[in-house]
């Protein structure tokens, strides 16, 4: 027979009314009840029936992870925050779904709209760049739906960031400290915060180290494989070209390494390469790449907890800084004699 919540309550000695509310995540209990009532779930292997605990609970304990796949097309880096997200949502019980919306679709709020009336979330979970999208912002508090933001640039919400912008400039001291000064940089996608803040640690590390940024070692990219082979073939056909290569992630670093092999150039013999996320790629390449570290599922994970934090009424949600930390592979090295 179905292990029934009376039954839990039962094992727990605690009432039916306290183990639905812990069952519902409320507030109110204290914490040795908690976990007798999370015990007893456990030792019973009880699995309350979705549709039941949302009328009992007045919410529909979903939350959803959206994302533009168009402006954010590196999918290890989408994956690694989703799976952080998830073990949130699995930690407190709670569904999680995903969906695209692609800001440039002349349907976006129709679509918005429909996801919220068909699937009720709870709160939603933005990915970068749907974080700093005001017209999605703008109907989610219409709407009244809580969010939480990855890596957003402006503030006034909750959620979860790193300093790009520290982590760009020190990852380009590394390769000034290696002796290179012709240092170019391949952007990320047009218009993302991402690109902007690791543009801005660019500039900001080569003129603490009092040198001009030369504008043609800046070259457009678009957080892709391609982009990144497109870019660095501009640059190797400069007559002067670039002894070191900042990528503004990963992906494009391993256009930039596949370009090289290309022209003939070693890494780091001829030309260093570095880029940013440390997705699991960065220390598969030969050699394996220098990067920054993104913890992206644990910002995830983060970012799920201050969303499910301000649901239940525990804390009004905060914005959490996770530091970042270099990858200092084989793909840099000093600069050619």
């Amino acid at each position: 027979m179905r292990v029934r919540l009376e039954d839990v309550a039962r094992a727990a000695k605690v009432s039916p009314k306290t183990a639905s509310r812990v069952l519902n995540d409320e507030a109110n209990v204290s914490e040795d009840t908690r976990k007798r009532v999370l015990a007893a779930m456990e030792a019973l292997d009880y699995r309350p029936l979705s549709s039941a605990r949302s009328l009992a609970g007045n919410r529909s304990f979903v939350v959803a992870m959206l994302y533009d796949n168009n402006d954010n097309p590196t999918s290890t880096y989408l994956a690694e925050i989703q799976d952080g997200v998830l073990e949130a949502c699995d930690a407190h019980r709670y569904s999680m779904m995903m969906r695209p919306l692609r800001m440039r679709d002349d349907d976006f709020i129709r679509r918005l709209d429909a996801l919220i009336s068909d699937h009720h979330p709870d709160g939603v979970v933005l990915a970068p760049p749907l974080t700093d999208y005001a017209p999605l912002l703008k109907r989610l508090r219409e709407c009244n739906v809580a969010y939480a933001c990855v890596s957003p640039e402006s503030g006034g919400c909750i959620g979860v960031r790193m300093d790009e912008q520290a982590a760009a400039r020190a990852i380009v001291d590394h390769l000034l400290g290696l002796g290179h000064t012709r240092i170019a940089h391949v952007l990320g996608m047009d218009g993302h915060g991402a690109s902007r803040w690791r543009l801005a640690g660019y500039r900001e590390a080569m003129a603490a180290a009092g040198l001009a940024v030369n504008k043609a070692l800046v070259v457009q990219g678009a957080f892709t494989f391609g982009s990144g082979v497109a870019a660095a073939r501009k640059l190797f056909a400069l007559k002067n070209r670039p002894t070191a290569v900042f990528a503004a992630n990963d992906d494009m670093a391993a256009g930039v390494m596949w370009a090289a092999n290309e022209h003939g150039l070693k890494v780091p013999g001829d030309v260093s390469v570095c880029g940013f996320d440390d997705i699991p790629l960065a220390s598969q390449l030969l050699p394996a790449l220098t990067t920054v570290r993104q913890p992206s599922r644990e910002m995830g994970r983060v970012a799920g907890l201050q969303l499910l934090e301000s649901l239940r009424g525990r804390s009004a949600g905060l914005m959490v800084q996770i530091p970042f930390a270099l990858q200092l592979r084989g793909s840099t090295g000093s600069i050619p004699s």
